[in-house]
């Protein structure tokens, strides 16, 4: 579940926090510190209050939660989709920001070049910004994965600890150190350790 989760979450957060920083790091308006400020506050409030707001927001009493469950027939909350939701909330910042760096260190005479000969915007950011910042773009989602790998307070928020629904890693460890399994708990906390040193090392060799 949580591989499931991890992954579907950081590709959707990539695509999001791709386009956010590209638009971000060429446009200058007012504003636009406010913004950032509030892009990256996830980042640091903490999971339960992100989790709460989404709460919040998703619940079956706010507008955009009675349109999902009529949707869907279900409510997003407690769901799996509920967890990605946490996951791609509280990633993004870390793909965003890696994002900007990359970005704003592209040299703008490159893109103004291909503008000349005739690229459009498009044509622009596939054939020259982005190639340009692929170490970035490798370190964005491997920082969005073991993001989403590690998330516990706002998915149980809003996802819950359902075994075999909405059950991740982190909150697997949680109930393991409750119920006393310390043995099953060191087991997840050995897995999850690896799986995070290994992506952080990547992206270090990427670096």
């Amino acid at each position: 579940m949580s591989l499931q989760v991890s992954l579907l979450s950081s590709l959707i957060v990539l695509i999001l926090g791709v386009g956010t920083a590209w638009w971000m790091s060429r446009r200058s308006f007012r504003g636009k510190t406010i913004l950032e400020t509030a892009i990256m506050l996830p980042l640091v409030l903490p999971p339960t209050v992100v989790g709460f707001i989404l709460l919040v927001m998703l619940g079956r009493r706010s507008w955009f939660g009675k349109f999902i469950e009529w949707l869907f027939a279900a409510p997003i909350i407690f769901s799996w989709w509920a967890a990605v939701i946490a996951s791609i909330v509280v990633a993004f910042p870390l793909v965003y920001q890696t994002m900007k760096v990359g970005f704003s260190a592209v040299d703008r005479d490159m893109e103004a070049a291909a503008r000349s000969i005739g690229a459009n915007e498009w044509q622009v950011f596939r054939y020259i910004t982005l190639p340009l910042t692929i170490r970035s773009l490798i370190s964005a989602y491997i920082l969005g994965f073991a993001r989403g790998l590690g998330e516990f307070g706002a998915t149980l928020m809003i996802a819950g600890n359902i075994p075999g629904k909405t059950q991740t890693i982190p909150t697997a460890i949680y109930v393991a150190v409750d119920a006393g399994n310390t043995t099953m708990a060191w087991a997840w906390t050995c897995s999850i350790i690896i799986i995070s040193f290994l992506m952080l090392f990547l992206t270090r060799q990427r670096s």
